[in-house]
């Protein structure tokens, strides 16, 4: 049956290029070029001319060389470079014949879409370190801006993770295809995603609309991926306007826009025009926590600039903590924006800056430095006011009068206004609007786009945010729970005046008392480091953050840790604001500003011994850990707060199942509350996230499945089986699962482990003992089953290793456990140790699995390098397995079966010892000696000598288009028959014995790198059968 595999797939994508796109398709063999330069020279040179028309000779040249030349540094400040030159043109200087002239060439034609070229390319060879041909290559204007690795969609054991690991390795190996990279894409047809050169895998994103509509299925077809990244104007769009530097201490990190942000932000450009000219409101951006807002906003002012006559941007945040982490995103991105944003000290600098300039330029300033005041600190219409955070706060053009004083109280949004009458204004918020609150729509005008939770997860954009309660266990009495009732009341209400404000502190002053009470702190930080050190030290790094109710009760909660764990001085750490009127004890606590950075790049390190933050309001919105797993609240929060607050937990890292919130103070009901403005989408997926109604009752599910495929193993006694005992359960649980017949019943339980092992993960605290116990049992079955299943060398040692973790951290298993003898040795069939401790293993399913794998990988390198011994060993195996299969052979018949066949390969590697020749002498001595005819005709030192020969000819010879050039391919049967022929090869009893040469020739030619990349493979861990397969059927022989 013929598959549709990675060979059918390119062609498929090449057609769609083609056919849907409008794209020219090149096939690299065909063209004349200098294999050493990864980008495509005549067509560069072509390109260069039509773009700037009037540009001499000397000038195209000299940017040619430049671009063939980056200036030396890393391959991200290559790229950065080149990405600038792509995006902005390039400068040079060349000699006239008189003098030397400046000027400034186009790379690109971004206003005349049909003066550039698009092609897709297949079969691009480029070689530095070694020589290597990515899937497919889009080439704009003959640079090769995109990469794509495909892998098969027929194949069940490859994805696009293997996809990934390829581009990694091809960035090691050919290094300068990367310098003109502007992103990569990896597919296999399921899954299509896209990320840049310092992306990790859980970055590369997919593309789910061709319209702005976005798609609530969390996998889409590939042809939406590729038609909404790549149809012409769409993609030229999308490398100008929406990949971006992020520069900062840690190091330079490429972002390309993810596609809610790319519609999104041309929704508000196309907004702002209408508004400039008509009452100056944008419209309101509304995209969720963690789905990358202050990106967005960087994106859309970069674009502003092109979209608006030379405007000024002002940006409002209404707090000096946001103030700062927005302006430090900007300044991040300062290349990409084409200037350093500048921060507003006060009123009177705010006016100075604006007076000081009549267009251009990028302030950043917070709502407080706008004060009452008839005189406009700017007329000007070409002003846009971007306000983060724009649900709160900033509302209000009404009036209000004070009863007993007379004063007059004039709405924040009317003295904004007022301040700059003609400017328009944007409001970009993470939260939903309250529907009973209008002001922001009254303020900012109607929604522009909506980027809700449910899509975010969907798109993987965001993890799931789970809920646990915890209050009981503070045991707190009626009359704190009456006054956190009122504190809940009181942040309900929104826009509450002044005096409500006042009343309010004087009424909940106690609280602090009653929260901060020595007994109430007590059971708190017991039952926190009780909960972390059970269930979340170990969760991915172990980051968790602390929300106390004041700056007091923070103090105690960090002191009250330290007395209860010493050793945690460098684990726990208070960030949160000083004042004036501090005890003087706390000072060496909290720290000055620079010491607070200095923990904020700790925390964000995820090998820093920094673990647990306490916080009060500071690191609660815009701080961003993507690793940070846990959240305690001891704090009353509601509405956009709350949301603002855990999101903290949402972001993605790899391997993060979700955020767990866990509650002491009792904000279920202000979540449910909160939950009410978000979307009817939001509502439904997480109106309820109590980890008691989701994840547990998930986790209960997913158990009893396990259970019922493990029916009929007993494996009741591993909770109370020594640690050898656990071992011994864990051997034949594997080997019961590996029986002939379970191969469906195998791989329902490896997908619903998995999934147990996800739930588990959020809902530790809840299960009993002995749902621990089957839950571990049923993860490390699962663990042994991947292992043994999957590609590339097994190991004993990993899978020792990665079961005694699993057992120490979910039952603190004390003993050491051990699955195989000697786990420092390797599975190995040239081991005769290893070769009876098979032989003799009780678990006949397991020794099967080990031994077909390891022979199966054997007779896989063998197909990269020698046909001869490739056929004759993959039959063998085949056969036997079949046999096994169809129950003709037993257990151990087959493992004998497998023994003698593993003798064999052996033998056959023995015998080229003997001979005195390498691997790959072997496989052409195979090639010559097959038919028994020739071994009868020629001596074993005639056969060496050819051998040789033929091994040294082919070396010499061999050059890089050998692979895909007919002509080349010719030549080298034509010398492989020349030189046979002198020896007389083959003779007449062995006519057919040519076309076996031919064929190992061909297969050599194909994979003349096979060692080298079979030797990284071991290193990297890379399955190289994913790896480009160049190898193609072998032609009939050519008489000359």
């Amino acid at each position: 049956m013929k598959q549709f595999d990675e060979s059918s797939y390119e062609q498929t994508l090449i057609a769609f290029f083609e056919e849907r796109l409008g794209y020219d398709h090149l096939y690299g063999p065909d063209v004349e070029r200098d294999y050493y330069v990864p980008f495509y020279e005549d067509r560069v040179m072509q390109k260069l001319h039509d773009v700037n028309h009037e540009a001499p000779q000397a000038a195209v040249d000299e940017a040619l060389r430049k671009i063939a030349h980056i200036e030396t540094g890393s391959l991200v400040q290559c790229n950065e470079t080149f990405t600038d030159w792509l995006q902005n043109g390039i400068d040079v200087s060349y000699w006239n014949g008189k003098e030397t002239k400046h000027t400034h060439l186009n790379l690109v034609d971004y206003n005349n879409i049909d003066n550039n070229s698009f092609e897709i390319v297949n079969q691009w060879t480029f070689v530095e370190r070694s020589e290597k041909r990515a899937d497919l290559i889009v080439m704009l204007n003959g640079l090769p801006v995109v990469l794509m690795e495909l892998k098969s969609p027929s194949r069940e054991e490859t994805d696009v993770s293997a996809a990934y690991r390829q581009i990694r390795n091809y960035m090691k190996e050919i290094p300068q295809m990367f310098h003109y990279n502007m992103f990569c894409v990896m597919s296999d047809m399921t899954e299509s995603k896209a990320g840049t050169i310092t992306a990790n895998e859980d970055r590369y994103m997919q593309w789910k609309s061709t319209d702005g509509h976005y798609l609530s299925e969390e996998v889409v077809d590939y042809d939406i991926f590729f038609e909404g990244m790549f149809e012409k104007r769409r993609f030229l769009d999308i490398l100008r306007n929406f990949i971006c530097f992020n520069k900062d201490e840690s190091g330079d990190s490429k972002i390309l826009a993810g596609y809610h942000q790319y519609f999104a932000v041309n929704k508000a450009i196309e907004r702002t025009q209408p508004a400039i000219s008509g009452d100056g409101r944008i419209g309101v951006f509304w995209h969720t926590q963690g789905s990358g807002k202050s990106l967005s906003m960087v994106f859309y002012a970069h674009l502003l600039q092109s979209a608006v006559s030379q405007p000024t941007i002002v940006v409002i945040t209404d707090r000096n903590n946001l103030d700062d982490q927005l302006y430090g995103q900007f300044s991040r991105c300062k290349d990409f924006l084409r200037q350093q944003a500048v921060q507003a000290s006060s009123r009177e600098n705010l006016k100075e800056l604006l007076e000081g300039r009549k267009a251009n330029g990028i302030i950043f300033t917070t709502m407080q430095k706008f004060e009452e005041s008839s005189e406009p600190l700017s007329e000007r219409h070409n002003i846009i006011v971007m306000t983060d955070e724009a649900h709160r706060g900033q509302y209000g053009f009404e009036q209000k009068v004070n009863i007993k004083t007379g004063e007059v109280n004039i709405g924040t949004a009317k003295v904004i206004r007022d301040s700059l009458p003609n400017a328009s204004f944007i409001g970009f918020t993470g939260t939903p609007i309250a529907l009973r609150d209008k002001n922001t729509v009254e303020v900012f005008g109607d929604i522009i786009d909506t980027y809700d939770m449910t899509q975010s997860v969907l798109d993987h954009a965001t993890v799931p945010v789970y809920y646990e309660s915890r209050v009981i266990n503070l045991k707190l009495d009626e009359k704190t729970l009456q006054a956190l009732d009122k504190e809940y009341d009181q942040l309900a209400e929104e826009g509450a005046d002044e005096q409500l404000l006042e009343k309010s502190k004087k009424e909940l002053s106690h609280l602090d008392q009653l929260l901060g009470a020595d007994a109430t702190i007590d059971s708190l930080v017991a039952d926190i480091i009780n909960h972390y050190e059970k269930y979340r030290e170990h969760e991915l790094t172990g980051k968790a953050m602390i929300v106390a109710y004041s700056r007091p009760i923070a103090i105690k909660i960090y002191k009250k840790m330290l007395q209860l764990r010493p050793a945690w001085t460098e684990k726990v750490k208070v960030v949160m604001t000083a004042g004036n009127n501090d005890p003087e004890k706390w000072h060496d606590i909290i720290g000055n500003d620079a010491y607070k950075k200095e923990l904020a790049k700790k925390f964000k390190d995820n090998d820093d011994p920094m673990k647990i933050a306490i916080v009060v309001d500071m690191w609660l919105t815009g701080f961003d850990v993507p690793s940070l797993a846990t959240m305690y609240v001891f704090k009353p929060m509601s509405g956009h707060n709350l949301m603002q607050a855990i999101a903290r937990v949402n972001r993605v890292y790899k391997g993060k199942v979700g955020g767990l919130v866990v509650d002491y103070i009792g904000i279920a009901q202000a979540l449910k509350e909160a939950m009410k403005f978000y979307t009817s989408n939001d509502r439904r997926r997480f109106g309820d996230p109590d980890i008691a109604k989701t994840a547990y009752v998930k986790f209960r599910e997913h158990l009893e499945i396990c259970a019922d495929l493990m029916h009929g193993f007993d494996y009741s006694g591993f909770a109370t089986a020594s640690d050898s005992g656990r071992g011994m359960l864990i051997k034949q649980g594997a080997n019961f699962m590996m029986a002939v017949g379970r191969e469906k019943k195998r791989n329902e339980f490896k997908k619903h482990a998995q999934l147990l092992h996800q739930a588990y993960s959020l809902c530790h605290s809840l299960i009993t003992d002995k749902e621990n116990w089957d839950a571990t049992f049923f993860e490390t079955i699962r663990v042994m089953l991947v292992r043994l299943a999957g590609t590339g060398k097994i190991s004993k040692k990993e899978i020792d290793r990665r079961i005694r973790e699993l057992l120490q951290q979910s039952v603190q298993s004390e003993g050491v456990i051990n699955l195989f003898k000697d786990e420092n040795k390797e599975f190995s069939l040239n081991d005769p140790a290893f070769m009876e401790e098979v032989a003799k293993m009780k678990e006949k399913n397991l020794a099967v699995e080990l031994l077909k794998k390891i022979i199966a990988e054997k007779v896989r390198t063998y197909k990269r390098t020698n046909i001869v011994q490739s056929d004759k060993f993959s039959d063998l195996l085949n056969e036997s397995l079949k046999a096994y299969l169809n129950g003709m052979l037993t257990n151990e018949q087959v493992i004998e079966e497998l023994l003698k066949l593993a003798n064999q390969i052996n033998s056959a590697e023995e015998q080229g010892k003997e001979l005195g020749l390498s691997a790959e002498e072997k496989a052409f001595y195979d090639a010559l000696s097959q038919p028994q005819a020739v071994k009868d005709a020629y001596s074993n030192e005639d056969l060496v000598g050819l051998t040789r020969e033929l091994t040294n000819q082919l070396r010499r010879s061999r050059t890089i288009d050998w692979q895909e050039k007919e002509s080349a391919r010719a030549k080298m049967r034509l010398m492989v028959k020349k030189l046979l022929k002198k020896y007389h090869y083959p003779p007449e009893e062995a006519k057919n014995a040519m076309e076996t040469v031919i064929k190992q020739c061909e297969l050599w030619t194909d994979n003349g790198d096979a060692e080298e990349e079979i030797a990284q493979e071991a290193a990297m861990n890379i399955d190289m059968d994913d790896m480009q397969d160049y190898s193609m059927a072998a032609e009939p022989s050519v008489d000359e």
